[in-house]
């Protein structure tokens, strides 16, 4: 997993590494880590020689790294103008690079430009872009160089006008973000908030970590950590020649009703993607099961159904007094649970979340915005990680916060944030999918936390494996799930 940390974190590391290095040295380091990938983007739209880069350069560290590396690609022949938005507060030393190497100050943007350096804003900067440079971020758009199209955007660090530590993005009285929008982000040192969370992921654009030696001296506990296919890969329970069906698990699913017997089949079939070895079925979609799925055992109650290694409930179960009866029987067994939709509703009831807390077996719930709010009384809002990290801890369960970036978060403080999201999942019945998934992944018995983060992550290629022929929905995902699971080995 790859760590993400906070702002503080990076600072106190930056202060650490720098006191045992030459003064300057840490950003020329970044800023030629910088130029060395804007020069790669140069070389597909005709070389770095004669291309014309601007420069948006603001008063502090970042403008620096962002007049360094312009200095660099002036050396190579690039026409490099930098605008200065705070022109008395310019970073002295890299303006004076820059003017050595032939660059160019200029009062407002060339009519052709091949690059854009946004160098505005960097992890200190707070409440979005000001104004001044809010117009000239969403100007950047019309801006095309040499061979006609679109000028690249590269952002220094962060796009400038993010909440790094969130990935919140203020908007404008327009509707739009007060930000940058990158097509790549070139960061240094180590991967933070903004990149991988939140609206601010997605002007991010292609994340590019720069090292630049700052590992070893960032310390304590990373804000969250970025789950990676080698994870999920490494985790996923492997067959041995004396394997059988009840040995790799058994997964129950109660899920469905009569009213809503889709539910039943999609959450079966995502369960029977994983790799428990056999699915017991407790609802009231009985005969739709048996008909999509005939190798499913299926019962009409959770106390018939038999022996289970994991229990998902929820989808489609309704929220009657049945409905809430299966649950109670659900969370009176002493095996791992899913709750997912109808599920989340009834633990509304004051009653039902207090039997939820006082379970000793790993619970995980996967609410999306709408059913955040009915649980708690108000939206994630702009922290999304801390956000599930309250829950979590207030529900003492494992909380997959669904999303583009969907954030897995635990009781005790650890977060995870999934990059394989894709709006195409945004369909009805995609969750109850992934809830059979993860079901089948605690009954294998992975641990609630990898099993949260390796369904979503799975769950989030199988909808992007999906979409490649067209509008997605939700049996094909379930589908798509067998090629992606394939792709393990």
């Amino acid at each position: 997993m790859r760590p993400v940390w906070r702002v503080a974190d990076v600072r106190a590391a930056e202060a650490g590494l720098m006191a045992t290095l030459p003064q300057g040295a840490l950003m020329q380091r970044a800023a030629a880590g910088l130029a060395r990938r804007c020069a790669l983007l140069l070389a597909d739209r005709g070389g770095v020689y004669g291309a014309r880069v601007l420069l948006l350069v603001g008063s502090g560290d970042n403008g620096g790294d962002a007049l360094y590396a312009g200095a660099h690609l002036a050396r190579r022949g690039a026409a490099v103008s930098a605008l200065l938005l705070t022109p008395g507060r310019a970073h002295a030393e890299g303006l004076a690079a820059l003017r050595a190497a032939g660059g160019r100050l200029v009062d407002r943007p060339p009519a052709l430009v091949d690059l854009v350096l946004d160098g505005i804003v960097g992890i200190g900067g707070t409440g979005g872009l000001r104004e001044t440079a809010e117009q000239l971020a969403a100007s950047l758009a019309a801006h095309s160089g040499r061979d006609g199209t679109r000028a690249t955007v590269v952002a220094v660090d962060v796009p400038s006008g993010v909440a790094v530590d969130t990935g919140h993005v203020p908007l404008t009285a327009a509707g739009r973000p007060c930000a940058v929008r990158a097509d790549v982000t070139v960061t240094f040192g180590a991967l933070k908030p903004a990149l991988v969370v939140g609206p601010a992921a997605a002007l991010a654009g292609h994340v590019e970590l720069v090292d630049i030696g700052l590992e070893p001296w960032l310390r304590g506990t990373p804000a969250l950590r970025v789950t990676e296919g080698s994870d999920v890969a490494d985790w996923w329970p492997r067959l041995g020649p004396s394997a059988e069906k009840y040995g790799r698990g058994v997964v129950g699913v109660a899920t469905g009703s009569a009213t809503y017997p889709g539910a039943a089949v999609l959450s079966v079939g995502g369960a029977l993607a994983g790799p428990t070895g056999m699915i017991r079925y407790a609802g009231g979609a009985r005969a739709e099961v048996l008909h999509q799925h005939p190798s499913v055992i299926a019962t009409g109650r959770v106390a018939d159904a038999g022996r289970v290694q994991a229990w998902v409930c929820g989808s489609g179960l309704g929220t009657g007094e049945e409905a809430a009866a299966e649950l109670r029987a659900v969370l009176a067994a002493p095996v791992p649970v899913v709750l997912d939709a109808d599920a989340l509703t009834l633990l509304v009831d004051g009653a039902m979340a207090d039997l939820l807390r006082k379970r000793d077996a790993p619970i995980v719930v996967t609410p999306h915005d709408r059913e955040y709010a009915r649980l708690c009384g108000e939206t994630p809002g702009a922290d999304r990680v801390g956000a599930t990290l309250r829950l979590a801890a207030w529900m003492n369960a494992i909380v997959l916060l669904k999303g583009d970036r969907t954030i897995i978060g635990t009781p005790d403080g650890r977060a995870y944030v999934n990059p394989t999201g894709t709006p195409v999942l945004a369909t009805g019945g995609t969750g109850d999918v992934l809830a059979g998934l993860l079901g089948s992944l605690l009954a294998a018995g992975l641990p609630a936390e990898r099993a949260a983060a390796a369904a979503a992550y799975l769950h989030g290629l199988a909808g992007r494996e999906a979409a490649r022929s067209g509008p997605v929905t939700a049996p094909d995902v379930a589908a798509a799930l067998r090629p992606v699971l394939a792709r393990l080995g």
